[in-house]
């Protein structure tokens, strides 16, 4: 690696002057709005890449948190009925712990109208995945992020989130996954960042239940009945039912 790691706050903060709230409305209407002015494959990883990799750097030295539930390397979150609002109400979130109680994620349960082989028309191989691209979160919606299921690292700059599942973030990686694995894969725009302590003082606050994290899980084909299926599984659990 040819440059140093900046501080991880720093790195947060990119993230956060990165994010358009506008970009992902085009995304999050009503329901889902398509987005316009994607125009070429070369223009989807960079900035996040070079954040993610810093990252990794950062994880080295860094000490563990110590928040209950949340201080596992990831875990599924699943909003309580009480969580309202267009992005967060009714959703189901894989979360990483980045170390020193940061977080980042994706939302599971947001399906887009778009497909990769409208965004990128001339590539081959993303006209055979006939799954929708899924909105991850808020930051960095210019870009598409892949989880994969695997037993090992699908190489690059690829972070691993379970023992069976890895973020791919550099757009050669992705690439890859959308040529030859993409029947076990999901592909997202966008990303949510906890800053640090964010995620523990939420679930302190009662926003998220939480739970183990499995890819199977993560990558349902369909999602449109997750929320309902695991919100009601963790209100019958809390009541000891």
């Amino acid at each position: 690696m040819l440059w140093s790691a900046p501080p991880l706050a720093c790195l947060l903060r990119l993230i956060d002057e990165d994010a358009s709230m506008s970009v992902m409305r085009r995304w999050l209407g009503r329901d889902v709005m398509p987005l316009k002015g994607i125009t070429g494959m070369s223009t989807r990883i960079v900035p996040l890449y070079l954040v993610l990799s810093a990252l990794l750097t950062v994880l080295a030295w860094v000490a563990p948190a110590h928040a209950a539930d949340v201080a596992e390397e990831s875990v599924i979150l699943v909003a309580k009925r009480e969580m309202s609002g267009p992005l967060y109400g009714s959703t189901v979130l894989i979360a990483k712990h980045l170390g020193n109680d940061y977080h980042l994620g994706f939302i599971i349960n947001r399906p887009t109208s778009i497909r990769l082989a409208e965004l990128f028309p001339e590539h081959g191989p993303s006209q055979k995945v006939p799954d929708p691209i899924y909105l991850g979160g808020p930051f960095n919606t210019e870009m598409i992020f892949t989880l994969v299921k695997r037993r090992d690292s699908p190489g690059g700059h690829s972070v691993q989130v379970t023992q069976d599942l890895f973020l791919a973030v550099d757009a050669e990686t992705v690439d890859h996954i959308i040529e030859v694995e993409s029947d076990h894969a999901r592909f997202f725009v966008g990303l949510v960042a906890w800053q640090r302590g964010e995620l523990g003082d939420e679930v302190k606050r009662g926003l998220w239940y939480v739970l183990k994290p499995e890819a199977d899980l993560v990558l349902r084909k369909s999602s449109e009945s997750l929320w309902e299926e695991l919100v009601t599984k963790c209100e019958r659990l809390s009541k000891g039912i």
